[in-house]
This record gives C-alpha cells, sequence and structure tokens, in this order.
C-alpha cells in the first residue's frame, strides 16, 4: 500500500493536484477498512480485501481500459492521518448500469456507478488516456 507520504509527494510533483492510484497502490496490504466508505463499514460493507478482488476481476475485463483510485480531497488536509479514497475510476466501452451489475455494486455497499470522475479532472494528475469509443465512470460510496 501506499503511504500518504507518498501520496502527498506526487502531488506535490502534479502542482497540488491528487494523483490517481491504481488498485494495487491502494488496496494491497491496506488494512485501514475505513479508507474507502468508512460509514458503511461495520454495517455490512465487505472487507478492502474483497472490493479488491472484484475490482481486480473487472480491470481484466475487455471492455474496461483501466482503472483508478480517486482520492478524497480531505485526506490533503494537515491534520489528516491517513489515505483515503473518495471512489474509483473506471474507464470503459461498457455501459454504467452494466458495470454496475458486474461489480454488485450493492454488495459493494455503493452508492452506485456515475458517469464521469467525482471531482474536475483538473484536480487530478497522472489520468491515463481515454482510448476510443471509451468513457470514464466512478463507482462512488456515499
Amino acid at each position: 500500500m501506499i503511504t500518504r507520504i507518498e501520496v502527498l509527494e506526487r502531488a506535490a510533483a502534479g502542482d497540488g493536484a491528487l494523483p490517481l492510484l491504481t488498485l494495487d497502490e491502494f488496496f494491497a496490504d491496506n488494512e485501514q477498512q475505513e479508507s474507502v466508505a468508512p460509514n458503511q463499514w461495520g454495517y455490512g460493507r465487505p472487507p478492502l480485501q474483497t472490493i479488491h478482488q472484484r475490482l481486480s476481476v473487472l480491470q481484466e475485463a475487455a471492455d474496461v481500459a483501466w482503472m483508478r483510485v480517486q482520492l478524497h480531497e480531505e485526506m490533503f488536509d494537515s491534520d489528516f492521518p491517513d489515505i483515503s479514497a473518495e471512489a474509483v475510476a473506471i474507464c470503459t466501452s461498457a455501459a454504467a448500469d452494466e458495470i454496475e451489475r458486474r461489480l454488485d455494486a450493492e454488495l459493494l455497499q455503493s452508492s452506485g456507478i456515475i458517469e464521469g470522475l467525482v471531482y474536475p479532472s483538473d484536480w487530478f494528475a497522472e489520468i491515463p488516456a481515454v482510448p476510443e469509443r471509451h468513457h470514464l465512470l466512478s463507482l462512488v460510496w456515499d
């Protein structure tokens, strides 16, 4: 798992923009269960390992170009101690409802899939190219 210090260094190198993290950078060895959907943890949201597994399976699908974790803007406050995710970006040629079904957003205690990124694109750094006939979706938690 990437550290908060590493995230802050990447943000500084990107003129303060939020770096988009790979699934493994965020989820691998992450034991901070409240780093995603903290309001749902302990109330039915599966462990991070389960979320990571489901996302990793989707990432291997032929209609998915890439996936990245979108960090929560509040984790850049000086008194915030950890890393925290707002959503997962999915670059795909599939429809939003199809991706939501394949991920089983209900099982993940997600609020669902929305079009685009959760913040304006200029808030982010390290955005991979979006191939032709693909679009960006976000798996979000409220």
